[in-house]
C-alpha cells in the first residue's frame, strides 16, 4: 500500500482543518494510501518532520497558511540537497488568510475539494527560489509593507481575513523609508533609492494583484522583480499609489524586470521577509530561481488570464 504523510498547522486561518480532517483522511484512504497524520506544535516542527521521515512516503500533504507550505518546500528541497534525483509529490490544502500561492496555482479554498483533486491530480514540476542559504516558495521582499504579512497579528487575521493585511499596510503609511540598494543580475548593475523590492512567482502578493507581471509562469526558470523607487514627497507617493491602482507601472516610479539570478547590496543592511516571514537582516542577499525543483500534485492545468486592459489571451502551464 502507498503511504502518504499528512502535515497539518491545526492553528492556520480559523482552524478549519478540525472540521475537515476526517473527512480528508478518508479521501486520502479511499484513494489508496495509508495516512499518517502529523499535527504540527511549533514552527519549523513541520519542516524537521519531513526532512526526518519524508524519504518514507509516496506523497505528502500539508495544510496551512503560506509558512506551512514554506516548510514543507524548503525540507523537500533538503533531502534533494542529499539525494539529487529524489521528487516525492507535494500536495497541498491551504487554510490561512490569503494564501496567494495556491490561488496561483488554482488549488480550491475548500479543503474537501483540494484534498480530492490531489487524489485524481497530476504532476507539476515549479520553481523554487533560494535566498542566500535558505529556500522560500514565492516571494521575496524588502521595504514598505513586505512585513506586513507576519506583523499582522493572527486573531486579526482571523477575524477580517485580507482586509486585516490591508488595515496593517495603511498603519505603515507615515514610516515610509527608501533604501539605498545596488542591484546585479544578467551582467547589469545600478544602484537605486527603492522603498519595495519584491521578488516573486506568484499571480498575487497578499491578495493584490497589481504590482506582478501578466505573464507569470511558475516553471520558466524566472522570477518577476517589481522595484519602487522612493518617492520625494507625498504627490510622488499619490502618483505611485494611482500607477498601482490602474496597473499600469510606468518607468518613472518603478523597475521591473525576469531573471533568474538577482544580487541585492545595501551597506548597512535591509530586513527581508521571505512567504511573509521574516527572513532577517542582510548586507547582501542572493536569490536565484531553481527551475522545476518541486513537484506539485494539481489537478488542472493553472490558466493564467490577461487582467483588464490587456488583450484576452490564455497562457497555460505544461504538466507533466
Amino acid at each position: 500500500m502507498k503511504k502518504l504523510l499528512f502535515v497539518f498547522n491545526p492553528h492556520a486561518g480559523k482552524g478549519h482543518i478540525k472540521e475537515n480532517l476526517c473527512s480528508i483522511i478518508d479521501l486520502f484512504t479511499a484513494g489508496g494510501y495509508e495516512v499518517l497524520s502529523y499535527a504540527t506544535q511549533a514552527p519549523r516542527d513541520g519542516y524537521e518532520k519531513i526532512v526526518s521521515d519524508g524519504r518514507e512516503y509516496d506523497l505528502i500533504v500539508v495544510s496551512g497558511g503560506d509558512g506551512t507550505l514554506s516548510e514543507a518546500v524548503s525540507a523537500l528541497m533538503k533531502l534533494r540537497e542529499q539525494t539529487p534525483e529524489l521528487k516525492i509529490p507535494l500536495g497541498y490544502i491551504p487554510a490561512g488568510s490569503t494564501n496567494d500561492f495556491a490561488n496561483s496555482l488554482g488549488i480550491s479554498n475548500k479543503m474537501k475539494a483540494a484534498a480530492s483533486a490531489i487524489m485524481s491530480g497530476k504532476y507539476y514540476d515549479c520553481d523554487i527560489g533560494q535566498f542566500n542559504d535558505k529556500y522560500f516558495v514565492y516571494v521575496a521582499g524588502f521595504g514598505a509593507f513586505t512585513d506586513v504579512s507576519y506583523m499582522t497579528p493572527q486573531n486579526m487575521k482571523n477575524r477580517l481575513g485580507h482586509a486585516a493585511y490591508i488595515v496593517e499596510a495603511l498603519k505603515a503609511l507615515p514610516k515610509i523609508s527608501g533604501q539605498i540598494v545596488t542591484v546585479e543580475h544578467d551582467g547589469k548593475k545600478f544602484t537605486g533609492d527603492f522603498i519595495v523590492g519584491l521578488i516573486s512567482n506568484s499571480r498575487s502578493i497578499g491578495g493584490m494583484r497589481m504590482l506582478i507581471s501578466k505573464d507569470v509562469c511558475f516553471n520558466d526558470g524566472l522570477f518577476e522583480v517589481v522595484l519602487i523607487k522612493t518617492p520625494k514627497d507625498p504627490i510622488e507617493l499619490s502618483s505611485i499609489i494611482a500607477e498601482i491602482l490602474s496597473d499600469k507601472l510606468s518607468e518613472r516610479y518603478f523597475v521591473t524586470f525576469k531573471t533568474s539570478s538577482v544580487t541585492f547590496t545595501n551597506e548597512h543592511g535591509i530586513p527581508w521577509t521571505t512567504d511573509g516571514e521574516a527572513g532577517g537582516t542582510h548586507k547582501t542577499v542572493t536569490i536565484t530561481n531553481h527551475r522545476k525543483a518541486v513537484r506539485f500534485v494539481l489537478k488542472h492545468s493553472p490558466v493564467l488570464k490577461a487582467r483588464s486592459g490587456q488583450a484576452k489571451q490564455k497562457y497555460r502551464f505544461k504538466l507533466l
